[in-house]
């Protein structure tokens, strides 16, 4: 159970990585200084859960769940800032954190699909840390 929870969330950072990716490198949007921030906690996410994944290290929580969790921050940030752009002084010195440049669906942007994507991880190493925490 704990290596498909674990494999679950590495999928979700793989594809929030390749999108992040793509919009930046293909579609050739100029990635926001929050956009940023969320990248940094990210991408390394990509190699933490893979590793675990593979060991099947139930302990993973504790250096992925900061991460995640304070991704979930600056994406929740981001996504509030994109509804309430009046709310925040011109703060981003990169891009425009207000901006936005990709819609899908009506309702998705880019800092919409993150905050799905971090809030998806931090639930999954929530599991991880109530499985670890109870088999211990």
């Amino acid at each position: 159970m704990i290596r498909r929870i674990l494999a679950g969330c590495t999928l979700v950072a793989v594809v929030a990585t390749t999108g992040s990716l793509y919009f930046s490198e293909v579609a050739n949007y100029l990635p926001c200084e929050l956009c940023w921030y969320q990248r940094i906690l990210m991408y390394p996410l990509v190699v933490v859960l893979g590793v675990a994944t593979l060991e099947e290290t139930k302990s993973v929580w504790k250096t992925g769940l900061p991460l995640s969790a304070l991704g979930t921050v600056v994406a929740a940030y981001h996504t509030f800032i994109q509804f309430a752009p009046e709310a925040v002084s011109a703060t981003c010195t990169v891009g425009g954190c207000t901006r936005t440049d990709w819609t899908g669906l009506g309702v998705l942007t880019i800092p919409r699909l993150s905050l799905v994507a971090f809030a998806l991880v931090t639930a999954g190493l929530f599991a991880v840390a109530h499985v670890d925490y109870h088999t211990q």
